[in-house]
């Protein structure tokens, strides 16, 4: 595998940054560990069905983990404690507990009810939710354990759940049904031995790989002949890389797959039988089955499992769960410290001017208000401090602790028009939209970086044989091969010729030189082509290949007991016993076969990346060869060069012994095969080169860079020293210069390090991680938002994604309407509590300065409880729920206004400040504007003053009206929903006051408010006031808004010429990033 710019000419930056030294010396970096080989310990032994091998030994179980996958959160035992430990971690939560136990260990002037009753609201609401969302995962993995398998036991086919496998289990699986497991293939329904898998959800590839098992079990295949098997498995301990280790970094032409590297895995079967000695046989990835790979055209097979549960590949590949929290949620406590110190400002002020003003004998103990034997002896210091409490508990209702269970409840309502949404639902799979947790939906609109599995997500997997030139002479055809299938057309076209002798020779090179099997008369994925042929390989180019050798006369017949059969020119069948295949891999980015001819000959056919097979071949057939590789290359498509050598029979059985000794090995097995392989592919001849064009590739050519996981490897796991650490700033400045980044043949857990390393960039920028296999949860769990698709590839990534949707499209809608307008109504939710908490307390704070700073209570303790509860709850909960500023087509069609709220831009300290200082102007108004009308004496005919409780209900009444006002301005969508909470609250609360204040109450021991509200609204002076300081309140939000209308109709009537000429940037800093996403250029990293 290369790692590849684009074959364009890149920015100067770029290949500054290219040729930088330190990169040239990654080049040549040593080996690094693939993520968790470094925890490579030993050894584990598995008795194949559990059996003893010795027939005088007992049998004793081993202690593996069980099958279970477990995906959820909590559990039954822990919820409590560890639901109680996450919310309170939120600060206005934890302060309002401290509250309530200052209110219920210190005489206060409020009761502990009115915080104790609204924060055990907000903690039910919100573990109620959590709790809901959390057994939906567990309900999800319970699909999995509980489902059905058939274990072999006393020769019987025994049915069980998943999660009862044990590791040393013979588990039969049959046709499209996924392993449980992971699996050691011991036989099929085939003669051979051999299956074929799909492991899309495990490294994206949606084309068929197949697999082997060893020539001593193959026959073993009814539940039989399996049980009478007497084996035993020496392998590894489980690790979490998929991939061999690469060491390699080439910055070449952009080459192809050429065969499925394979999952990494190094092991030994020992056979025993009646003979005294055990047969052993060598495992490799070959014989593995995966976990979460599907077995395809293959009727069942039998296989031993080795690794289970949370032991096996793909749950390695998990990253743990861990609680993700918005940007939003982390304004609202930026927020709340900001409100703290003001609530502490509010309290120290006061308790400071409480002593000043008792400073004065007359003021410290009036003759009405003598103070006891006990207050005289208390310690100053001591009431000070309780005084300071006193004040805190007044005030306290400037932290609007009420806000966490609305923003709950808007979450958790909201998420369900995610899944309501018609647009999303996908007839194909008879499903829509998922919601797995409405924690984050705001974080959907402000999304900066969007990283996307590529195989099955965004490409088809499509492949096209374009050319080859033969010892420097081109022929051109064209051959389409597309996930599995082949198909042929166009025109051949021949550019001079070369020798006829070879011709034939490259031909049959791209015959036999492959691991394409060939299945007759059936169907892969589900598609079939008119030929009686369908090639299956690992690799989309490997087949491509086969047919372009196909288009000019050469064609593969297939693997018959291990002779590899192919029908020349001539319609002559040729045979050749296969020998060995020396498979690719990244660090050799190569791979070769050794096969015998009829006549006896033994040959070795070679192909790989110029880089790789240049140094191996005679210097003066390397010219006129190269000539064309870089020419295409330079054209963006994918070169292979080929060649070959003939092998003496003594030259043989040496390279034989050598193989078979390598292939035994347990320990450095990867190193061993490896110098084997490099010695056996020297001295050769090359013949001509391939290039192969990716359709994926040219529909997606602004990638700015190309890189593969063998490179990541030493970019992310590099040493500690300072030189090291370079590569990934270095790596991250190649990255911010090109318009996308393409990282390809990585393992999971590296996709999860990219993901983490781009979040950890200076300001934060927020991450969207999309895919739809296994392969791709870790990135989806590390990432702050994780989108599954419903694909082909299984249901992993959906599960443990955030959101899950059925296709890829759906994430325009998803995140430039529901986003959007998910973000606007939350933040205007958060201001708006706020803004009206901060109404609500103030005239509190000034009242103070005009009751001798005695704690006295301005609203009735009824009031202080329902304010938030009730009076003014609902209005809001509507508008974050129904508000739509701007139609849903207006925001999928232009990317730039999501750009507008990109970056948190409503809760920055602007708009913050915005709302702060209109609150205090408000609260500043009610006040002040209720004082000055009580400068008159008698506000009634007959000459009745009022009292301090109808002062207070008058600054509570404009409070409440013109807070729903402020929020019936801002709405721009109506529904009647709406109108019924605005209009209905304000009714509401007028409904109320007539009814506490016209009944005595038998449990209250002061009917303070009895008729106060009744009587109050029988002066036309006070209606009048009300009415007066209400539109003064507003008076500078209507101006604002006929401002911006006024604007706004200006702006319409510009629109036209603005479209016309504003333009995209070619280079794009973070956030256009995304607007890129969505317009007519595919840029993702």
């Amino acid at each position: 595998m290369e790692v590849t710019p684009l074959h364009r000419s890149p920015p100067a930056r770029l290949l500054e940054l290219l040729t930088h030294p330190q990169i040239s010396e990654a080049v040549c970096a040593p080996p690094s560990q693939c993520a968790g080989e470094e925890k490579r310990v030993g050894t584990r032994t598995v008795f194949v069905g559990n059996h003893s091998v010795s027939g005088t030994e007992a049998y004793v179980a081993q202690r593996f983990c069980d099958n279970r996958i477990v995906s959820s959160k909590y559990t039954l035992w822990n919820f409590l404690p560890k639901n109680l430990f996450e919310q309170f971690r939120r600060i206005a939560n934890f302060y309002f507990l401290i509250i309530f136990l200052v209110q219920v260990t210190v005489d206060t002037p409020t009761s502990p009810v009115t915080s104790g009753l609204p924060l055990f609201f907000v903690i039910t609401v919100t573990a109620i939710k959590q709790g809901y969302e959390d057994w939906l995962r567990h309900r999800a993995d319970n699909e999995v354990n509980k489902s059905t398998v058939y274990i072999i036991e006393n020769a019987k086919r025994v049915r069980k759940e998943s999660e009862k496998i044990k590791v040393g289990d013979v588990v039969e699986v049959q046709a499209d049904e996924t392993f449980p497991c992971d699996l050691i293939l011991l036989s099929s329904c085939t003669t051979d031995g051999t299956c074929y898998v799909t492991t899309a959800s495990l490294d994206g590839e949606s084309n068929c790989k197949i697999h082997y098992a060893v020539r001593d079990t193959i026959a073993l295949c009814t539940a039989e002949s399996i049980d009478t098997l007497r084996a035993a498995i020496e392998c590894e301990q489980p690790q979490p890389d998929l991939y061999k280790k690469m060491n390699q970094i080439s910055l070449v032409h952009y080459q192809p797959r050429i065969n499925h590297c394979g999952p990494r895995f190094v092991g030994r079967i020992n056979i025993y039988s009646n003979s005294l000695e055990a047969v052993a046989r060598s495992l490799g990835p070959e014989n593995l089955l995966l976990k979460g790979a599907t077995l395809k055209n293959t009727e069942k097979i039998y296989g031993v499992a080795v690794y289970t549960g949370m032991e096996t590949k793909m749950a390695l590949n998990y990253q743990g769960k861990s609680q993700k929290r918005s940007a939003v949620e982390k304004s609202i406590n930026a927020f709340l410290i900001v409100y703290l110190f003001i609530l502490l400002t509010k309290a120290a002020v006061c308790t400071t001017l409480k002593y000043v003003w008792q400073s004065t004998p007359y003021n410290d103990e009036p003759w009405y208000n003598q103070k006891t034997q006990k207050e005289r002896e208390t310690l100053k210091v001591l009431k000070m401090f309780t005084d300071f409490l006193s004040f805190m508990v007044l005030f306290n209702f400037i932290i609007p602790v009420s806000m966490y269970v609305t923003v709950e409840m808007q979450k958790f309502l909201g998420s369900f028009f995610i899944s309501w949404d018609k647009d999303f639902y996908d007839e194909e799979i008879n499903e829509g939209a998922l919601v797995n947790t409405s924690d984050l939906n705001e974080e959907l609109g402000q999304v900066d970086y969007v990283f996307t599995d590529k195989t099955g997500t965004l490409t088809e997997n499509s492949m096209e044989f374009i050319e080859c030139c033969i010892d420097g002479h081109k022929y051109k055809g064209v051959t389409q091969e597309v996930d599995g299938l082949s198909q042929t057309d166009g025109p051949l076209t021949y550019f001079d010729k070369a020798d006829k002798n070879r011709e034939e020779l490259f031909l049959r090179a791209l015959c036999l030189c492959h691991t394409v099997e060939i299945k007759t008369n059936d169907a892969v994925d589900g598609a079939t082509e008119s030929a009686e042929l369908t090639y299956i390989s690992s690799s989309p180019d490997e087949i491509a290949l086969v047919k372009g050798a196909k288009k000019y006369g050469f064609t593969f017949l297939g693997n018959r007991n291990g002779h590899m059969r192919v029908e020349n020119q001539r319609k002559e069948i040729e045979e050749y016993e296969l020998l060995h295949t020396l498979n690719f891999d990244a660090v050799r980015r190569r791979m070769s076969v050794i096969v015998k001819t009829q006549e006896g000959d033994i040959l070795l056919f070679c192909k790989g990346a110029d880089s790789a097979v240049f140094p191996r071949v005679q210097n003066h057939e390397i010219e006129l060869t190269k000539v064309h590789v870089e020419r295409n290359a330079m054209d963006g498509y994918r070169t292979l060069c080929v060649a070959f050598k003939e092998i003496a029979p003594d030259d043989y059985e040496r390279i034989n012994r050598q193989l078979i000794e390598a292939k035994m090995a347990l320990q450095d097995r990867e190193e061993k095969m490896e110098k084997v392989f490099d010695d056996i592919e020297t001295n050769m001849n090359l013949i001509g080169a391939t290039a192969v064009e990716d359709k994926a590739w040219t529909e997606h050519q602004e990638y700015g860079l190309i890189i593969d996981g063998s490179t990541l490897s030493l970019i992310l796991n590099s040493s500690q020293d300072s030189s090291s650490n370079n590569y990934k700033s270095i790596f991250l400045q190649i990255c911010m210069k090109c318009t996308a980044v393409l990282c390809c043949r990585m393992a999971p857990l590296q996709k999860a390090q990219i993901v983490r390393m781009v979040k950890n960039l200076k300001g934060s920028p927020i991450t969207l991680s999309i895919g739809d296999g296994a392969n791709d949860v870790s990135m989806i769990l590390e990432s702050h938002v994780g989108i599954g698709i419903k694909g082909k590839e299984g249901r992993q990534a959906a599960r443990n994604s955030d959101y899950s949707v059925p296709k890829f499209k759906h994430l325009k809608k998803l995140l430039l309407a529901h986003g959007h307008l998910y973000y606007v109504r939350i933040a205007h939710l958060v201001q708006y509590f706020f803004y009206k908490n901060l109404c609500f307390i103030l005239p509190q704070f000034l009242y103070q300065f005009f009751c001798g700073f005695s704690q006295q209570p301005l609203y009735d303790a009824a009031y202080l409880t329902m304010y938030n509860i009730c009076f003014t709850s609902l209005p809001i909960l509507a508008y974050s729920l129904l508000e739509q500023h701007i139609n849903i087509d207006t925001l999928t069609s232009d990317p730039r206004l999501y750009m507008k709220i990109s970056g948190n831009a409503m809760l920055q300290l602007g708009p913050f400040l915005y709302w702060t200082f209109l609150a205090a102007f408000e609260g500043t108004v009610f006040f002040f504007g209720t004082y000055f009308l009580f400068q008159t004496a008698s506000l009634e005919e007959n000459g009745k003053v009022y009292g301090n409780w109808t002062f207070g209900t008058i600054v509570f009444t404009v409070l409440v009206f013109t807070v729903t006002l402020k929020l019936a301005l801002d709405t721009r969508f109506w529904t009647w929903i709406n109108h019924f909470v605005i209009w209905g609250s304000l009714a509401f609360y007028v409904f109320f006051s007539f009814f506490w204040g016209g009944i005595i109450w038998p449990f209250l021991k002061q009917q303070r408010m009895y008729f106060v509200f009744a009587q109050m609204l029988s002066s036309v002076s006070t209606w009048l006031a009300i009415i007066l300081l209400i539109f003064i309140s507003l008076f500078p939000e209507i101006l604002l808004i006929v401002l911006k209308n006024v604007r706004r109709r200006s702006a319409r009537r510009n629109l036209s010429c603005r479209r016309a000429s504003d333009s995209l940037s070619a280079r794009p800093s973070v956030r256009p990033l995304l607007l890129r996403t969505f317009s007519d250029e595919s840029n993702v990293l």
